[in-house]
């Protein structure tokens, strides 16, 4: 078979679409690298909705971390705490055990007469359970990022704002919110790679891939399996983390210089354009 096959064959295996049955004989360099390649969409998705959906939830526990009220402070603080003195692998099994009881003691409510019975089965599959709880987790470790840069921001801009007769929410929009992401920024990027690379530890989880559609250490313990020779497969997977942190490292570096675009030294490059017509 040509690579080009395996590709066709193989290349979305990982989402349901393609070859369902795994090659068992002849494998192939092309077949591990594609199927691998595969998995890693699962891995890059539990990273990409985990950093969104944490970047917002983290923005508010800064602030309630960062608030003088009790009521915000201490159960933001209680949150950070918790989440970054546990070790994630813990945390995926409590989550997966929880997840289980919650279909059995049933979650059901009424609006306006109508009876509801909630879905709760999906929290118990990798896509959805697993997601949470890298949610949960990057949300504390960034809140604590951003808390730092919080408590960094100069206090001369924020006296600068008030001279200029902001109200609280502009100097937060315009001059708190840009100066903490700028901060905090080399730290974010650094949670973000971790992040990715802590997506490896849901294939060593209680949470199954559903219908066999796994990420990149799925398909790379099989071939290992398979083949007696887990010097291939796995080398695969670091492989392909790498170019994915590549891309990680360049994307943030360009938002990074967009956040400091104004500050010397961060002028855009010269580019020589030819006039070609006067």
């Amino acid at each position: 078979m040509m690579c080009a096959d395996t590709l066709a064959d193989y290349g979305l295996r990982s989402l349901g679409i393609g070859e369902r049955l795994l090659p068992k004989t002849d494998i192939t360099l092309c077949d591990q690298v594609v199927l691998i390649g595969s998995g890693m969409l699962w891995n890059v998705y539990f990273a990409v909705f985990a950093l969104i959906l944490g970047f917002g939830f983290a923005t508010a526990l800064a602030l309630g971390k960062a608030s003088a009220n009790p009521w915000l402070q201490k159960p933001a603080s209680g949150f950070v705490f918790f989440f970054r003195g546990t070790p994630l692998f813990i945390q995926f099994f409590f989550a997966y055990e929880l997840f289980v009881l919650i279909p059995k003691v049933g979650v059901e409510f009424s609006v306006i007469g109508i009876d509801f019975n909630l879905e709760t089965r999906w929290l118990t599959r990798a896509w959805l359970g697993a997601l949470i709880v890298l949610f949960l987790n990057t949300s504390a470790y960034t809140a604590e990022i951003f808390y730092g840069a919080l408590r960094s921001v100069p206090s001369g801009d924020i006296e600068a704002a008030k001279a200029y007769g902001m109200n609280p929410s502009q100097r937060f929009r315009r001059v708190v919110w840009p100066s903490m992401l700028r901060l905090a920024w080399p730290s974010y990027t650094n949670e973000a790679i971790f992040l990715f690379h802590a997506t490896t530890l849901i294939f060593f989880s209680a949470f199954p891939a559903w219908r066999q559609q796994g990420d990149a250490l799925y398909y790379a313990n099989y071939f290992a399996e398979a083949t007696f020779n887990p010097f291939v497969p796995y080398p695969i997977v670091a492989a392909w983390f790498v170019l994915f942190t590549l891309l990680i490292i360049g994307g943030f570096s360009m938002a990074q210089r967009r956040l400091n675009r104004h500050l010397p030294g961060q002028a855009p490059k010269f580019k020589l354009r030819l006039r070609l017509i006067r």
